[in-house]
């Protein structure tokens, strides 16, 4: 199994944070590399919720397996080649006691699966370096959200 983990800070809270992250339809309004995404299921929040995301030509399935909201969500991807047994995306949120204005560690943990043999660990390892670009990407992309929104509260006042 090979394991990828990438993590900003973010000028917002944990809650402001988990408010973004559990709209779990709405991904793609801030993860640059997510082209389309949708919800699957009837249900909204909570382990189980189901979302369909697309970046460029695939498409992969996302089922919530941890819901604990201002601490972490994880979700597990199905619909990916099948040299890949399992993968899971997890998103720890930390409060940073030390700054005078509220601030959140955001990380993105990935870990994937491709087998025991040193092959099949070598494509994990190969994959994850991949997915740790995408989890770059994603981190800019939640970090940019909250600047938005600060630029456009200091634009009104």
């Amino acid at each position: 199994m090979a394991t990828v983990v990438k993590s900003t800070s973010v000028l917002a809270s944990p809650d402001e944070v988990w408010a973004v992250l559990s709209d779990f339809a709405a991904i793609s309004e801030w993860a640059p590399n997510v082209d389309h995404s949708c919800l699957l299921s009837d249900q909204t929040e909570g382990v189980g919720t189901v979302r369909r995301i697309q970046t460029g030509r695939t498409t992969v399935v996302e089922t919530v397996t941890r819901w604990e909201p201002g601490v972490a969500l994880s979700y597990a991807l199905t619909g990916l080649p099948t040299v890949i047994r399992s993968w899971t995306n997890t998103w720890p949120l930390a409060p940073l006691s030390d700054a005078t204005t509220a601030s959140t560690t955001v990380a993105s943990t990935t870990e994937i699966d491709a087998g025991t043999r040193p092959p099949q660990k070598g494509i994990a390892k190969a994959i994850g370096r991949k997915l740790g670009q995408a989890s770059d990407e994603m981190l800019v992309g939640i970090a940019e959200q909250f600047k938005a929104q600060r630029d456009a509260q200091e634009a009104d006042a």
